[in-house]
C-alpha cells in the first residue's frame, strides 16, 4: 500500500505528483457527481415524506434555480471585487 500510495517507501518527486494530480483532479470529479446528483434528484423526484401532492406547487428548475444561483455566485464575485 504505502509503494501504490507514494510511489516508493518515501516522499519524493513521484509522491509530490501522485498528490498533485489527486488534487487537480478531485474538484472536477466533485463537480461530475454534483451535477449528476442535481440531473437525477430533477428526472426521478425525491421522495414525498409528508404525503402532499407533489405537483401542486412545483417551481420550473430551468430558468429560477440557475438564475437565482448565477445572482449569488455574481454577488459573491462581486464582493471580492470590492475587498480585493
Amino acid at each position: 500500500m504505502t509503494i501504490w500510495l507514494w510511489g516508493n517507501f518515501s516522499v519524493n518527486k513521484s509522491t509530490l505528483m501522485r498528490f498533485f494530480s489527486f488534487h487537480f483532479i478531485l474538484p472536477f470529479l466533485m463537480s461530475a457527481m454534483v451535477m449528476i446528483h442535481l440531473i437525477f434528484l430533477h428526472k426521478i423526484s425525491s421522495s414525498n415524506p409528508l404525503g402532499t401532492n407533489p405537483n401542486m406547487d412545483k417551481i420550473p428548475f430551468q430558468p429560477f434555480f440557475i438564475s437565482k444561483d448565477l445572482l449569488g455566485y455574481f454577488y459573491i464575485l462581486l464582493m471580492f471585487w470590492v475587498v480585493c
